[in-house]
């Protein structure tokens, strides 16, 4: 019982953000003008200074653990070209291929995981070191899959693979990400007045993430990809973590690297899918809907893995 009102005081706040978004858009305080903005505003700022921040403030050099970074790199690599792989033999619509196949691998690392991480163990350098293997993988494999699948016309695959590289290299979730290790490696200290203004500008990116997210969720269309939001949903909450947490445990892996690799794989759809996806042309109501349905469910599923790991006593 206590794991699970645990699992429900991490993810059920969350969800009760993005309800609070909802209902101001039903009530006429935010409208679509605002999610558009608030999603640019959020990709390319309070995100970009989440993880520059979380990734700067981690002395790499004497807690990087080759063996678990590859782990994340691999495993991240693994469901994203299985999911994808997968979804051109199963998902016959193409419009909501891409939403589906970001929603199906992309965890809620940064945003909610590191969160979960310290929760349990306090102060930890895992989970960084899980965001240095897995995030930019994500992120990478993110912009491949949304722009060869994106709801448009023209360029073909010749041309796409252009534009997916500049479109990784424009990044600025990636740019963050390698901009914080090197500040990390290079052992940089900031004035104080610097870190404060990274640190208030990174706080903004959670609940404004949640509220667009709230605010941009139209239910009726929700309900009509029913079908994809399960599936997604199934195969980031159950499939993912009952595949590879066999395979981390039989590695050793235990203890804060077992939550950080748990949260890699079984956390929820990150907020951040949506601002891609509405970002980059793909189907924005699928990914929502993945989203809320995976921060509800969670509080069940991550209870259920976590009694598992304390069951057989890995973490």
């Amino acid at each position: 019982m206590s794991d699970f009102l645990f699992s429900v005081n991490v993810t059920l706040p969350i969800f009760l953000v993005m309800v609070i978004g909802w209902v101001l858009r039903q009530i006429g305080m935010l409208d679509e003008h605002f999610v558009t903005v608030a999603n640019k505003f959020n990709f390319k700022v309070t995100l970009p200074f989440m993880l520059f921040r979380d990734i700067a403030s981690v002395d790499i050099r004497n807690v990087f653990d080759l063996k678990f970074v590859l782990f994340c790199a691999i495993a991240s690599s693994i469901c994203f070209w299985g999911i994808w792989g997968a979804a051109k033999l199963f998902v016959k619509d193409h419009s909501i291929r891409g939403a589906f196949v970001q929603a199906g691998f992309r965890s809620s690392a940064a945003v909610m995981g590191l969160a979960f991480i310290s929760n349990i163990y306090g102060a930890s350098a895992m989970g960084p070191l899980m965001i240095i293997g897995a995030v930019p993988l994500y992120n990478i494999y993110s912009v491949i899959v949304l722009t060869f699948e994106a709801q448009e016309e023209g360029k073909r695959d010749t041309g796409k693979i252009k534009q997916a590289f500049v479109n990784i290299l424009k990044n600025p979730i990636i740019i963050s990400i390698f901009l914080g290790m090197v500040v990390a490696l290079l052992g940089i200290q900031f004035p104080a007045i610097i870190n404060k203004t990274v640190n208030s500008v990174a706080q903004l990116a959670t609940p404004l993430a949640l509220i667009v997210i709230g605010a941009g969720f139209e239910g009726r269309k929700a309900l009509a990809k029913l079908k994809p939001t399960v599936w997604a949903s199934v195969i980031k909450l159950l499939i993912q973590p009952m595949i590879f947490l066999p395979v981390a445990a039989s590695m050793g892996f235990t203890g804060e690297k077992m939550i950080a690799i748990l949260i890699m794989l079984a956390s929820p759809t990150t907020p951040s899918c949506y601002i891609m996806a509405k970002s980059m042309n793909n189907d924005g109501v699928l990914t929502a809907s993945t989203i809320v349905s995976t921060t509800l469910l969670a509080a069940v599923t991550l209870t259920f893995w976590i009694f598992l790991l304390r069951t057989f006593g890995l973490i």
